[in-house]
């Protein structure tokens, strides 16, 4: 198992980086992965923020939902 931290969610969440998308999505498919809370809380903020995800796109990102 491997953790992975906030910038790997944001790239495959947001696929704004085309390569690192790809690496992000080939770490989620080929790993069993460990997600702390704090980089949840941190990917939210960054949603939040910078990327200006209203709430409800947060929570289908997160699949919250």
């Amino acid at each position: 198992m491997i953790s992975i931290d906030t910038n790997i969610i944001i790239r495959f969440l947001t696929q704004d980086d085309l390569e690192q998308y790809k690496i992000a999505f080939s770490i989620f498919n080929s790993n069993d992965i460990f997600i702390s809370d704090t980089v949840i809380l941190e990917t939210e903020w960054v949603l939040r923020y910078a990327y200006e995800f209203s709430p409800l796109d947060i929570c289908n990102a997160l699949g919250t939902n």
